[in-house]
Formats: structure tokens, C-alpha cells, sequence
């Protein structure tokens, strides 16, 4: 999941913190990125010059100016941790999911809130750890879907990148093939309204007495557990149940984390009815196309995201910097936009709130198939493959082109 470099090796799905910051300082090492680099700085504005340049923070002295802004702030910044009811009255320790390397579970009963991935993620730390016994309290049911970039392939190129009338189909198969004896813990529709989590172990610790994961509510914290409000498949949140003491040592809030800003970027890239996620290709404002907001914008997915699109953008921004003659107008950006707006009207979320690979097929489409001068990027836009042509070469061919088309 964390595999942003072809060298990047890992022997788990979710490894720890330290393995991935020593992969990270690896690289930046290798690449000699040190004179590249500026730590402890703020981001507070970005502006573009006459030129179409940028300027960070409003001091070029300081920093220079750049082509291209990749806003990488991603979708987590600090951790939500939102206090239990009666809090005060649990005795044992209670940890976010953000802080678990070097906590110790063994031996102890461990209460997970929450069902997203953090966790998945928590869960995976308490068996590795040995924990004695393991409940995820989830207040809904999550689709999960196998860790296989097969299957997450295929749901990801849903024709119309929404729910539709034959998401009967998918969502059956799962059930019937990978809930299997836990189908009762599956959501009774909606694969594609909210994103969903890729892993292929979860279930098997389940079914080996392992782990628990439990549909309710939280009413409050005791001494020694969770107060819990048990609903059965099909009944809302809050809705009604049984109480129940759920024994724990150690509770772990997998409560997710606070969205951090883009409000550093221009203001005008936030007009209605062009504002973020409704973005060009979800990344790129209308207005700049030298912005690359890249998995920043996102509000649901379903595919191998982090392996994939997160590539594919940056190489889009890329080839807008170094080929003027790629690079989109204002007002082709939105109309795509809107072509992506009439293509998912009957989606029951938003046009952008869900994001499936769909999208960047028709772009595919649209700006590339369609331009045999834009033939050649095709192999760097989806693989990598190939390399980009000095800025001088690209400069000459545009002027051949311009003269071709004066004397025509």
C-alpha cells in the first residue's frame, strides 16, 4: 500500500512508521535531495506571476520560483480524537491509531472504535502484537473488498463510475465469494458510495477466533470496557439494540483525522461551480493547470489508489510543464468537468464524490487518442515508459507547427 518507489520493498501490507520514513530518507539520499529540500516552512500562499511562474510565501529571495506546484497534503493531517462518553472512567490505556508502534498489547484485551481503515490497520497491529483478544466496535457496516489489483481493477472501471441498477452484481459475487459465512457483516448495497477497504486477512482472523467486529453504537466508558449498544444487520445508527459490557484493557480510537487545507492555493481556484473535488481530472484547478493537487481532493474511491493514480497525475502534470501544446485551455478543463457531471447525473453521491478509474479512461480518450501529436506521451502518462523531451525540442516542434499552419 505504501509502495511509492519501484525499490520500495515491504514485508507487510501496513508497515510501521519507521519503515516508511527510513524508505523515504533512503531516496531522499540517493537522489541527492538535500539541496533541494526546506524543512519547518509553512505553506501559506502560492503566486503566480505574469510569466506563469510561482512564488511561495510571497519571497522569491528565498525560495526562487517554479513551474509547477504539487500540493501532496493528502487527505489526513492531525488525528480526530473525539472523546468517549464517561471517559474517565476507563482504567486502562486508551491510544490513537496514529501512535501504536512501540505500544504493547500482549496478553490484553484490545476495543477498536471505529470501521475504516485505521481500523483494519489497528487490528492487524493487535494480532501481530499478540493480543489476547480483539473487538472492532463500528457503528455501520464497510464494504471490504480483496487486497487484488484484478478485482479492485474491475470495480474501479464501473462504466458509469457510480452506483447503478447492476451493482446487484459485484456486490453479490463478494458476498458470495469473499464474505462467504460473514455475509451478515456486509452492507446491503452501496459498493460504490463510500470507499471502500482492501484486505485480503481480515476475514481469516475473524473466522479463526482472533478478532470480532461488532455493529453498534457506543453508549459509555466503564472501568473495565465499553458500554455497547448491539443493532442487528439493517438498523440505522442510534437506532434500537441491546446493551452490552464489552470487556477491553486497551482501547485504540481508529477515529480517523482532521482533512488538511488547500486554502495556501489562489482563490479564484475555488469558484463555484468549479470548486474542489469538482476539479479537472479531480487534481488540477481550471484556472492552473500547473497545479497538481495531487490525492488531495479526493472524498470517496474505489481502485488501487497510492499505487496507481497518484503516478499517472504527477506524470500529467509533467507533460503540461515541458509540452505547451498538451497542456488544456481553462475552458476545456471545464468542459470536461461538466461532461463528467452529465456522465454521473443519476449517481446517488455528488459527480466527484466518488472517484473511479472511469474518469481517466474517457480523458484517455479525449485528449490523447484522439491527438496523434499527444501519441507519444501515452506510454509516460500510464506506465512511465519512455522520457521527456528537452524543453528546446518541444519549442522548436511548436514553432514547425505554427508555420505549417501559417502556410496552410
Amino acid at each position: 500500500m505504501y509502495r511509492f518507489h519501484p525499490s520500495v520493498k515491504y514485508d507487510a501490507a501496513y508497515p510501521t512508521q519507521a519503515e516508511i520514513k527510513e524508505q523515504i530518507a533512503s531516496l531522499w539520499k540517493r537522489y541527492d535531495l538535500q539541496k533541494h529540500t526546506t524543512f519547518n516552512t509553512p505553506i501559506t500562499s502560492v503566486k503566480q506571476t505574469k510569466n506563469g511562474r510561482w512564488i511561495i510565501n510571497n519571497d522569491e529571495s528565498k525560495y526562487g520560483r517554479f513551474d509547477g506546484i504539487i500540493a501532496s497534503v493528502g487527505v489526513c493531517g492531525d488525528p480526530k480524537m473525539p472523546p468517549l462518553p464517561d471517559q474517565e472512567k476507563f482504567k486502562g490505556q486508551i491510544y490513537h491509531s496514529s501512535e501504536l508502534d512501540g505500544k504493547s498489547v500482549e496478553g490484553k484485551k484490545v476495543l477498536i472504535i471505529g470501521g475504516g481503515a485505521s481500523a483494519i490497520e489497528a487490528l492487524e497491529f493487535a494480532v501481530k502484537n499478540h493480543a489476547a483478544e480483539i473487538d472492532v466496535l463500528s457503528r455501520s457496516d464497510k464494504w471490504v473488498i480483496p487486497r487484488n489489483v484484478f478485482v479492485q481493477s474491475l470495480l474501479a472501471m464501473n462504466i458509469l463510475g457510480q452506483e447503478t441498477s447492476l451493482s446487484w452484481i459485484p456486490e453479490s459475487l463478494l458476498r458470495k465469494f469473499f464474505y462467504r459465512d460473514l455475509s451478515d457483516i456486509a452492507p446491503s448495497g452501496g459498493l460504490f458510495t463510500g470507499t471502500p477497504m482492501a484486505n485480503s486477512e481480515l476475514f481469516e482472523q475473524i473466522r479463526q477466533g482472533k478478532a470480532r467486529w461488532l455493529r453498534g453504537d457506543i453508549v459509555s466508558a466503564e472501568a473495565d470496557g465499553i458500554r455497547f449498544n448491539f443493532r442487528s444487520r439493517g438498523v440505522p445508527k442510534g437506532g434500537p439494540g441491546h446493551e452490552a459490557l464489552v470487556p477491553g484493557d486497551v482501547v485504540i480510537m481508529a477515529t480517523g483525522f482532521k482533512r488538511p487545507s488547500l486554502s495556501f492555493l489562489p482563490g479564484d481556484a475555488f469558484e463555484e461551480p468549479y470548486s474542489p473535488p469538482s476539479w479537472y481530472l479531480q487534481t488540477f484547478p481550471p484556472k492552473y493547470p500547473s497545479i497538481c493537487a495531487n490525492n488531495s481532493t479526493y472524498v470517496n474511491a474505489i481502485g488501487t489508489v497510492g499505487n496507481m493514480h497518484i503516478g499517472i497525475y504527477t506524470r500529467f502534470l509533467l507533460m503540461f510543464l515541458t509540452d505547451p501544446l498538451s497542456r488544456p485551455s481553462e475552458g476545456r478543463m471545464k468542459t470536461w468537468i461538466d461532461f463528467t457531471r452529465l456522465m454521473k447525473k443519476m449517481s446517488p453521491v455528488g459527480a466527484f464524490d466518488f472517484f473511479t478509474y472511469t474518469e481517466l479512461i474517457y480523458w484517455f480518450v479525449f485528449c490523447i487518442v484522439v491527438n496523434p501529436f499527444r501519441w507519444k506521451w501515452a506510454p509516460f502518462v500510464l506506465f512511465g515508459i519512455g522520457y521527456m523531451l528537452p524543453l528546446e525540442v518541444v519549442k522548436q516542434e511548436e514553432a514547425f507547427r505554427k508555420e505549417l499552419k501559417r502556410q496552410h
